[in-house]
Formats: C-alpha cells, sequence, structure tokens
C-alpha cells in the first residue's frame, strides 16, 4: 500500500515538472527547432546573453517585481495585521473583497486598470506597471498573513500592553517573529507572480516599457524558438535558488 502511495505521488510529482524537463533538454538541443534533437550545445545560452533586448526586458522585469513584491508585502502585512487586531465596521465586507480580487480573472483586473490609468491622465509605462504589480499582489500577502494570524493568541498582545510595549513594539517584538515565515512566503508568492505576469502586463506596460513575460509572448506567436527555451530555463533556476534560500533562511531563523 505504501509503494502505492509513493508511486502515486511520483505520477503527480512527474506530470507537474515533465514539460519544465524537457524545456530544459531542448534548450541544449543543437537543432534551431524544437520538434528533433540533434546534438547538445551551449550555444543558444550564449544567444540569450548576446540578445540586449531580452536582456532589458529581463532586468525590467525583475525590478518590477521585487519593487511590487516589496511594496505589496509592506502594504498586506500592515493590512493582515490590522484585520486581525482591530473591529471596525465594515470588516467582514473588506475581508470578502479582498477574496474577490484573487478570484478575479486577469483580463478583467487588466481592462480595469487599463481604464483607470486613462480616466487619471497617467502615461503607460513603468509607473502604471509598478502599480498594477503591486494592486493584483496585495490580496495574496494579506490572505497568506492573514492564514499565519488566524491561530495567534490574542492574549498575548494583551500581556505585551499590560507590560507597557507601544504599539510599533507589539508589532515589532511580538506579532511580527511569529509570522515572519508568512510574510516571507507572501513576498516570494508576489516576486513569482510579478514575474510572470501577461495578461494584466500585456494592457498596462506601454510601448516604452517592455517586461520579459510580455517580450516571450511577442516572440512565440512566431514560434518557440532555442533561445526561448534557455531563457525560460535559466528563470526557472532562479525560482528554484530563490525558494531553496528562503527555506535556508527560515531554518536559520527557527
Amino acid at each position: 500500500m505504501h509503494f502505492f502511495k509513493r508511486l502515486y505521488l511520483g505520477a503527480i510529482y512527474l506530470f507537474l515538472y515533465l514539460p519544465i524537463f524537457i524545456l530544459i533538454l531542448y534548450s541544449f538541443n543543437q537543432s534551431k527547432y524544437s520538434v528533433s534533437w540533434s546534438g547538445f550545445t551551449w550555444k543558444w545560452y550564449e544567444k540569450v546573453l548576446e540578445n540586449s533586448s531580452l536582456l532589458d526586458a529581463a532586468f525590467n522585469s525583475i525590478t518590477i517585481a521585487a519593487l511590487s513584491a516589496s511594496i505589496a508585502t509592506l502594504l498586506g502585512t500592515i493590512g493582515a495585521v490590522a484585520l486581525f487586531r482591530y473591529r471596525f465596521q465594515g470588516k467582514r465586507l473588506l475581508k470578502s473583497l479582498v477574496y474577490v480580487l484573487i478570484l478575479s480573472p486577469e483580463i478583467v483586473m487588466g481592462i480595469a486598470l487599463l481604464m483607470l490609468f486613462v480616466l487619471m491622465g497617467v502615461s503607460l509605462g513603468f509607473m502604471s506597471l509598478l502599480i498594477a504589480h503591486i494592486t493584483f499582489c496585495l490580496p495574496f500577502v494579506v490572505v497568506t498573513v492573514l492564514s499565519r494570524l488566524s491561530g495567534f493568541d490574542h492574549s498575548i498582545i494583551e500581556a505585551a500592553k499590560d507590560l507597557g510595549a507601544s504599539g510599533w513594539q507589539t508589532f515589532w517584538k511580538v506579532i511580527l517573529p511569529p509570522i515572519m515565515p508568512s510574510v516571507i512566503a507572501g513576498f516570494l508568492l508576489s516576486f513569482t507572480l510579478s514575474l510572470d505576469d501577461v495578461i494584466i502586463s500585456f494592457f498596462v506596460s506601454g510601448v516604452e516599457f517592455e517586461i520579459l513575460p510580455v517580450k516571450i509572448f511577442s516572440m512565440v506567436r512566431l514560434g518557440v524558438k532555442p533561445e526561448i527555451n534557455a531563457l525560460c530555463a535559466v528563470m526557472f533556476l532562479f525560482t528554484i535558488i530563490m525558494v531553496g534560500l528562503s527555506q535556508f533562511l527560515l531554518k536559520e531563523r527557527s
């Protein structure tokens, strides 16, 4: 019985990761077309490094992802703590609206943000893209941190108040340390969501500021080139490094 459970689990992981492994394998394919294997080569990785437009788009994507994830994590953590600690009118409605943003189709969010920027006279580019990414990353951080706070003991906060701790000291020394894993998880989730978003970015990025997902989307419409496979393999390796680093930091903290 234990063998079949492991076999079932292995089949699920194989189903999830097999397409990625195939993509990585064909990034080393010497053939210009990804339908047949003709030998091992590193030249497509060299071509990616020589492609200045792809590198610029990758740098723009990482910049937007880092900034939007950081701001969304800061605002989302504060918002989650506020929803957890304080009682106010419309609190339940506000919580429900957070989940509505998560469940809303991205195309609806993209068109809505585009209309908002046009009405406000905001030019499409870096700033519009940053605001859009913060907007759709924020609810994920709130939900992630709130799930950690759901098991938090209110009596600890009351004890800190009785001992003379201010609101900032209570947050920094009592609330934040136990929820730090969820804060880091919210940041990583926001970073990943921002890094690979296509639909919302397509509507709000404009023509002067191009990010990697939109660039890749425009390239694959003409066919999947080996450079794209190599670039996606590098992005996957970067994701693995980030996850491993986060696990190391959490382990050291614990």
